[in-house]
């Protein structure tokens, strides 16, 4: 029998909606977005549904008319297009079917640490930080931006200003001081 036509063993199998380079949620939690971030994700998927995929069906479509598909590059590259496009439209909708939006901007004006907080903290150096924590699929560590299941934002939640939180990493458990807390001021007409 040709290899192609057997079974992969349980342990090779990879979900393929799964997308490279973000964590999976805990099980049995819930997908905590900001306002914003459920829009931007929203805003891709449309993107992709309304805009995008009918241009790759259409270029793959003219692609197939025009004979031979084994040497055909726009054909081969619009199927392959075609099939990453279709698990990103999977996992927004996944992503967004669970999504539970928070308004960080209802914690305006208070010290504890919640979702969507800036946080400026304190390491054992004197050396100071500021993060927001933000929902995993939102989250950019390049802009400050740390996911809420991150060890520093679990460390951080619930914290206030004053207070020391124990921070856990592999090289051991690091005491860190809050400094600062700061929430988005509400939309005009929300207060």
């Amino acid at each position: 029998m040709s290899k192609a036509f057997t079974r992969e063993t349980e342990g090779d199998q990879v979900d393929e909606d799964d997308e490279p380079g973000l964590p999976p949620l805990p099980a049995g939690s819930r997908n905590y977005m900001t306002p914003g971030g459920h829009a931007r994700l929203r805003a891709e998927l449309l993107q992709l549904m309304d805009e995008e995929r009918p241009q790759v069906v259409e270029t793959v479509h003219w692609a197939a008319k025009n004979g031979d598909r084994s040497e055909n590059g726009d054909y081969l590259y619009g199927k392959k297009r075609l099939r990453e496009i279709d698990r990103r439209i999977r996992f927004l909708t996944k992503r967004l079917e669970i999504a539970e939006v928070v308004d960080p901007s209802v914690h305006h004006g208070e010290d504890q640490i919640f979702f969507g907080a800036t946080v400026t903290y304190a390491d054992e150096r004197g050396e100071e930080r500021t993060i927001t924590i933000l929902g995993i699929d939102e989250a950019d560590s390049a802009q400050g931006q740390v996911s809420w299941i991150s060890p520093v934002a679990r460390a951080l939640l619930k914290a206030r200003v004053g207070d020391e939180a124990r921070l856990v990493t592999p090289s051991g458990v690091h005491a860190i001081e809050v400094m600062a807390v700061d929430y988005p001021a509400p939309a005009a007409g929300k207060a």
